[in-house]
């Protein structure tokens, strides 16, 4: 028999609040979706070069049981985000909105040793430890910091580089101000 069958389905509150308690070691599964503005994210506001009354996230998630070979089921998180923040473009260092729509899958082990010995290999799903206080909220929030562009920037054409940005202002006071640097040390050569 399927245990998902069997085992009740806990509608998540969309509370952020909610989030920060969710019981994953209790025999039950979960589904739940909602809308995390900014301040339900601080650390991620912190990044954001402005903030905006539509900027947050929208996720989406769900668990359910899955058979593991030479064990018991393990609960599997299919976790959905979408939305969007604004960075400063790297290239003109103005506001970038920066639009996220990911998918996240993780495992839930029951102790930290088990999470550490978890196959690398297996980029499908990653290892999370199962707690009765999970904090799901800064799973979100980890899971937007980590999906953030290196180097935020608009689309190829939208921008121009700023000029003090790339030397841009130097190069145009005067190319043949500059003196060679091995001038002086032609120079040091005659004078020995």
């Amino acid at each position: 028999m399927n245990r998902n069958q069997v085992l009740p389905q806990v509608q998540l509150s969309a509370e952020a609040i909610a989030l920060k308690k969710v019981d994953f070691c209790a025999p039950q599964s979960y589904q739940g979706t909602g809308f995390l503005t900014m301040g339900d994210m601080p650390r991620l506001a912190k990044e954001a070069s402005s903030l905006n009354p539509g900027d947050g996230f929208a996720w989406q998630m769900e668990t359910h049981f899955e058979d593991s070979p030479g064990s018991e089921s393990r609960q599997i998180l299919e976790l959905a985000l979408k939305g969007c923040l604004h960075l400063v473009c790297q290239r003109c260092l103005q506001d970038c909105a920066v639009n996220l729509d990911e998918k996240r899958r993780f495992v839930f082990l029951a102790t930290e040793a088990e999470a550490d010995n978890y196959p690398l290999e297996d980029e499908e799903q990653e290892p999370l430890v199962a707690s009765q206080h999970f904090n799901l909220l800064e799973t979100i929030e980890d899971e937007v910091l980590l999906s953030l562009p290196l180097i935020p920037k608009h689309p190829e054409g939208f921008c121009e580089p700023h000029a003090t940005v790339f030397g841009l202002e130097e190069e145009d006071e005067g190319l043949d101000e500059r003196e060679n640097p091995f001038n002086i040390l032609k120079n040091m050569k005659k004078n020995s």
